[in-house]
């Protein structure tokens, strides 16, 4: 595949036209009119991703505070461990966003990546938040330093650490495409598990303003995948000098290597919580990767894993409206919001 590096696009070039002719590579004006772009649809992803705006500070954490005490230890460490896979994930996506629109010369993309990019940066303040909610400062900067120290946590993270470096080292659109279907396995497949341990805490009765945070974070990470699953399409029959076997095959083997990791941190993380299912969690796993693969516009490669194994979990993320019902407590999820931080008024 050729190596040729991209350049920073331009922000103002009069005499190029304002439809971008290329989403990478391509010319455009740097004036955006949404009446005006290469891929119209697009803003109706800027409207829904607008439409998901929250703050974290909004949510009511006095319950989790009263609660999370009476926590088995497993549950706690559980937590603070997956918090602090959560941060080390969420943290890089506000900068590799806005990497990415650096290079677009499509001023849609750039401006959906500037509102993908202000969302990681919330998502990452509401990890702090949660934590400051539950345990002391020492016990949150413990959490959060798992990122730089857990040899578990640096192995699962190896693989997309080194792509996404590789793109700031070598911005070429073969990295820049890499670096998308790490995104989007990022987005769509590498949270789940977490997400869905907080669920299973929510599911009884526990910790249900954190579940309710992970909530509105899990619906804005499924916005962000939908929308670098199409740039990737988008790019790649842009470039189909890239839509080669080798690049495909490339694609299979780091999905391959990602759900492999996935699964052994999800054993390592959840193997003493109660009554999660483990050999469901891998399947969910790999159903997750499925349908980011179908996304992406590639064939699955866990043909037993085209449904969802855990449906219970719907009740929590499918088809969020901002007044989604709890399934099984039939209580609204909308977040409350508080006067005072965290809550602490209603303790």
């Amino acid at each position: 595949m050729p190596k040729h590096l991209l350049e920073k696009a331009k922000t103002l070039e009069p005499l190029h036209p304002n439809k971008s002719t290329g989403l990478f590579g391509g010319e455009s004006s740097g004036i955006l009119n949404w009446n005006d772009i290469a891929y119209p649809h697009w803003y109706k992803i800027y409207k829904r991703l607008i439409g998901n705006y929250w703050q974290a500070d909004e949510v009511n954490m006095s319950g989790d505070v009263r609660q999370f005490s009476s926590l088995t230890e497993a549950e706690k460490e559980a937590y603070l461990r997956i918090i602090g896979l959560l941060s080390t994930l969420d943290g890089p996506q506000t900068r590799t966003a806005l990497l990415l629109s650096l290079y677009a010369t499509d001023v849609s993309v750039q401006s959906i990546m500037a509102v993908i990019a202000q969302q990681e940066a919330v998502h990452n303040e509401s990890y702090s938040y949660v934590l400051s909610s539950v345990v002391s400062l020492d016990e949150q900067n413990e959490s959060f330093q798992l990122g730089r120290k857990d040899p578990a946590l640096l192995k699962r993270n190896k693989h997309l650490i080194e792509q996404y470096n590789s793109f700031v080292e070598e911005p070429s659109m073969e990295n820049i495409l890499k670096t998308m279907v790490y995104t989007s396995l990022l987005e769509g497949m590498f949270f789940y598990s977490g997400f869905a341990f907080f669920y299973h805490l929510a599911r009884n009765n526990k910790m249900v303003g954190t579940s309710t945070m992970i909530s509105y974070i899990n619906r804005d990470e499924l916005e962000h995948g939908r929308f670098i699953a199409e740039l990737f399409r988008a790019t790649l029959a842009e470039n189909p000098v890239f839509n080669t076997k080798t690049f495909t095959d490339w694609v299979y083997t780091h999905v391959e290597k990602s759900v492999d990791l996935e699964m052994e941190w999800s054993t390592y993380v959840l193997t003493d919580i109660n009554g999660i299912d483990l050999d469901e969690m891998a399947g969910y796993i790999k159903y997750r990767a499925n349908k980011m693969l179908r996304m992406m516009g590639l064939s699955e490669i866990y043909p037993e894993y085209t449904e969802n194994p855990m449906k219970w979990i719907r009740a929590y993320v499918d088809n969020f409206d901002g007044t989604k019902t709890d399934f099984f407590e039939q209580k609204s999820r909308q977040y409350t919001k508080t006067s005072d931080l965290n809550g602490f008024d209603d303790l």
